[in-house]
């Protein structure tokens, strides 16, 4: 049994006590792709000389204490004990190629065991059959941003091989986006009361989410006990480019809307295959969007992180926000689903939805505590009908050693939905891993064909309207 957490120890932060939660125990697997042979000495050199073996998340086991409150304990890591080597081949099926192998484990990994807390939480899968190195690591330890920022500082340019990745500029921050919504709102009272309104409306519906409100049943959706099924993985590819000339031609809009709009076409695709005559036309579909919420928005230095500057915000700093996407059959306008997205993910913005979640779940976990707040969440997650997730990357090529990356892709273990998507720009191209309960959803590469198949839509529709630059 562990010792009882001391007063040195570190308690961990609400949405990290809510990640350790039983039926909410997420992990998040990074797997990287290689041109050449794995060379498992380099990662390793590779891993000693970054930040990750310097930063404290890293670097401590969970602990309880008497009342059962976790906490980060110090402890000093053995590199040896996190790497796992798997010589032979990994998949089962008569697939051959490397992706679908991959793929295959990393959906078993998806539902297999949790990490071992006498030792921290993290691990690396060397896949040696299929060029390619799995990180897995809990939830509890850092979301996404966080850990792709430290993920850059393993990697190194293609190009130059001393030199770390380049970071991509920033976008506006929430900072100014609350500075923008302030001015609107003190220059036009009207649209004060219509941000106001849509603040209520929307804190009002994530609320009715949480006990009562969920979506129609349809070929995606999942529910109670559904994080426990067995997985399936297949991977969507985009390029970035074909998402900026939709995002010029509808004007204003970001790569998230274009990809929400992808979402939304792909998803009436595939229930029209699945279900052509069942579903109304119109039927909305609610799924969960996750917002990064950090002042300083983007990928952070490695540098910083080595820093340990409080106000970059390691750890788990996120939001969720509803987004109501529509069934529509066939015929319709490409550039529609973007459209009406735009439109409200605009509003959300405006409302600051992300943050009114991120403040409710802290709250419900300060004073009600971790088994409620975990039952809350459990319940918003079954009350909805998919998750996605858009990272940022490396903007060029990198490598680790002298072995160039072919692929970054992102998944997670599983929810009680039966469909999570996350998406992961890397060098000018977008992999986004689809993540479904095969029982539910037992064609996965077809749905991914359904989100490439609706962005090439938009594209050819947006070549109409737009000259690319």
């Amino acid at each position: 049994m562990a010792s009882l957490a001391t007063n040195s120890d570190e308690p961990l932060t609400p949405t990290g006590r809510l990640c350790v939660r039983p039926k909410l125990k997420h992990i998040i697997h990074c797997a990287v792709g290689f041109e050449k042979p794995l060379d498992v000495e380099a990662v390793k050199s590779a891993i000693q000389a970054s930040v990750l073996l310097k930063h404290p998340r890293f670097c401590s086991i969970l602990v309880h204490d008497r009342h059962g409150v976790e906490h980060w304990r110090k402890t000093s890591v053995n590199l040896d004990r996190h790497l796992i080597v798997i010589a032979s081949p990994v998949s089962s099926s008569a697939a051959n190629d490397d992706e679908s192998a991959v793929n295959e484990y990393l959906a078993d990994l998806s539902t297999g065991p949790e990490l071992s807390t006498d030792k921290p939480l993290w691990e690396i899968h060397f896949l040696m059959a299929h060029r390619c190195v799995v990180f897995q690591v809990h939830h509890a330890l850092a979301d996404g941003t966080s850990l792709m920022s430290l993920l850059l500082s393993v990697f190194r340019k293609a190009s130059d091989l001393k030199a770390a990745p380049t970071i991509a500029p920033l976008r506006r921050s929430t900072d100014d986006q609350r500075n923008r919504t302030v001015t609107a709102m003190a220059a036009a009272p009207l649209r004060k009361v219509g941000v106001l309104w849509d603040s209520l409306m929307f804190a009002l519906k994530i609320v009715m989410r949480l006990f009562w409100v969920r979506d129609r049943k349809t070929a995606i959706s999942g529910g109670d006990g559904v994080e426990l099924w067995p997985r399936k993985i297949a991977t969507a590819r985009f390029c970035l480019e074909d998402m900026r000339i939709v995002k010029r031609a509808v004007g204003d809009a970001t790569i998230n809307d274009v990809l929400s709009g992808v979402i939304s076409s792909g998803i009436s695709k595939y229930l029209d295959h699945r279900t052509p005559k069942a579903l109304q036309e119109g039927l909305q579909i609610t799924g969960l969007t996750i917002v990064n919420l950090r002042k300083q928005p983007g990928l952070q230095e490695p540098s910083d992180l080595a820093r340990n500057n409080p106000k970059l915000h390691w750890g788990n700093k996120f939001g969720g926000i509803l987004l109501p996407i529509q069934y529509k059959k066939g015929g319709v306008d490409p550039l529609y689903h973007v459209r009406r997205i735009k439109v409200i993910l605009e509003r959300k913005k405006q409302c600051m939805e992300a943050h009114f979640a991120y403040k409710f779940g802290c709250n419900v976990m300060s004073y009600l505590g971790s088994k409620v707040a975990g039952v809350f969440s459990y319940r918003f997650f079954c009350n909805t009908s998919f998750l996605i997730s858009n990272m940022v990357g490396p903007q060029e090529d990198v490598a680790i050693g002298d072995n160039p990356v072919t692929c970054i892709r992102v998944t997670s273990s599983s929810l009680p939905h039966a469909l999570t998507m996350h998406m992961l720009s890397y060098a000018g191209r977008a992999d986004m891993q689809v993540l479904v309960a095969k029982d539910i959803i037992p064609d996965p590469e077809f749905l991914a064909q359904c989100f490439e198949d609706a962005l090439y839509e938009m594209k050819e529709a947006a070549l109409d309207t737009v000259k690319p630059c």
